[in-house]
């Protein structure tokens, strides 16, 4: 009888084994299932953000060359390297916040007016509070 029950014991432990083996694939298919839906919904900002990214650089290569300046002017002036004016031109990188406020304010505008033309460059509405207002 001892052995029986022994035997018992053994494959209820087995069997629970192996369901917490199929609980925890199951958990894993769930995670991965809402890692693809979050994947494939992000898409669309990637999108839009790659437009921005685009826009941003377009800005900033017009706006040096309506100064009439080189890259390695630029570059100098805000004191960074060459190529990385080029990244920003090019879209491969975005300048940081203090740079883009040295380039702005090298280019002669406001950085406002720069991220405004960026935000009307793709697509995007201005917020209303700094649109001018119509008489």
């Amino acid at each position: 009888m001892s052995l029986n029950f022994l035997t018992m014991a053994v494959v209820i432990l087995y069997l629970l084994f192996w369901i917490a083996i199929a609980a925890t694939g199951v958990y894993l298919l769930i995670l991965i299932i809402k890692a693809l839906k979050k994947y494939i919904r992000s898409s669309e900002v990637r999108e839009e953000k790659k437009i921005v990214r685009k826009s941003l650089a377009e800005a900033l290569r017009e706006n040096r060359v309506r100064c009439k300046m080189t890259q390695e002017f630029v570059a100098e002036t805000i004191g960074v390297s060459r190529q990385a004016v080029s990244k920003w031109e090019t879209g491969a990188s975005d300048p940081s916040t203090s740079n883009l406020l040295a380039l702005a304010n090298l280019y002669g505008i406001s950085a406002e007016d720069l991220l405004k033309s960026v935000c009307h460059d793709a697509g995007q509405p201005e917020s209303k509070g700094t649109e001018d207002a119509q008489p």
